[in-house]
This record gives C-alpha cells, sequence and structure tokens, in this order.
C-alpha cells in the first residue's frame, strides 16, 4: 500500500526505513520524502512509528515478534 502518493513511497519502504534506525518524522521525511510535500500521509506514518515503539521486535511486515 502507498503511505505517501506524493512521492510513490510504500508502506514497505516506511517499515524498512523504521527497521534501519529512522524513528522520527523528521527522520522518515529526509529518507523518504514524507510529509514533504502535501502532508496527508503524515498520519499514517506517524502511525507506523508509533506501532514500532510500542513493539521494538517489530519486523519489516510491521507484525510484532515475541521471543
Amino acid at each position: 500500500m502507498y503511505v505517501c502518493v506524493c512521492h510513490a513511497v510504500t508502506e514497505r519502504q516506511v517499515r524498512d526505513a523504521i527497521a534501519d534506525g529512522v524513528h522520527s518524522m523528521h527522520g522518515l521525511r529526509k529518507r523518504l520524502g514524507i510529509a514533504a510535500t502535501c502532508g496527508k500521509c503524515a498520519r499514517c506514518a506517524h502511525g507506523m512509528l508509533k506501532e514500532q515503539r510500542a513493539c521494538p521486535n517489530a519486523g519489516a511486515d510491521g507484525k510484532c515478534r515475541v521471543f
């Protein structure tokens, strides 16, 4: 699914960036262009960041991993 249509950024790309250590909207904007144009994607991207904080072991698919 596309998160940012303006920059053709997919959910997978956002999750990969988060898994690679991007932990802020500023970081997503810098790396992927998220919320740099119209901003309609900001809520979705921010939600994905919050999910990662809630479950730091989440994989690139967003599913929480419990070890």
